[in-house]
């Protein structure tokens, strides 16, 4: 395990060693003794107790991507969700980074696009956690009363196989396509991802 050691570690972002972080961690998995079903727990807790919301937790201030700041908000973007996802993994001492990837969302909403005049998202983020000798993927970004409203298919995660957002709506329609893989990191590369959505965004 001493490989994976810095997917371990509290960072500044992914602060597993919070108080609230842990304390939610116990309460999540306190009669689960198998790490598979922990990892299953804390990701729907985090899909679904964390509204997105790409709005008001857009911050450029960085104590609004630590874990234990948007668990205490009770909502966040992909980013965010995916940091919180991190850390609770952490606080069971289940190796967890981010990852990034770059997409296109062909079913965004009139008023996102208005806003960002493009349907493309760079440095999407979601979780992978180092499970029965592999990493799995887990990405809690939209919770479940959001896809039902938006009659969006929810990501599913059973802590053996890849959950990631789904090419096709429910209907068949055209819905996440993956661009570009950014890597993974064992913290928030928060100045990079700022400068890229500078570059980007403001072209």
């Amino acid at each position: 395990m001493n490989e994976y050691v810095e997917y371990l570690e509290p960072t500044y972002y992914v602060d597993s060693d919070s108080e609230q972080v842990i304390e939610q961690a116990k309460v999540l998995t306190k009669s689960i003794e198998n790490d598979v079903e922990k990892l299953v727990k804390i990701f729907y807790w985090t899909r679904d107790s964390i509204l997105y919301d790409p709005y008001k937790s857009f911050s450029s201030k960085k104590a609004w991507y630590k874990a234990s700041m948007t668990m205490q908000r009770g909502q966040g973007w992909c980013v965010q969700k995916a940091v919180v996802l991190a850390a609770l993994g952490r606080a069971l001492n289940i190796p967890s980074r981010l990852h990034f990837a770059d997409i296109r969302n062909h079913q965004l909403s009139g008023k996102q696009f208005e806003i960002m005049k493009t349907n493309v998202f760079i440095y999407h983020g979601y979780t992978e956690f180092f499970i029965n000798g592999g990493w799995v993927k887990a990405t809690p970004a939209f919770n479940k009363s959001l896809c039902e409203k938006f009659n969006l298919p929810t990501v599913e995660f059973d802590g053996i196989h890849d959950g990631v957002l789904s090419e096709e709506t429910l209907d068949g329609q055209k819905y996440i396509e993956y661009l570009a893989d950014r890597g993974y990191e064992s913290d928030l590369p928060f100045k990079q991802i700022f400068k890229s959505f500078f570059d980007y965004y403001q072209k």
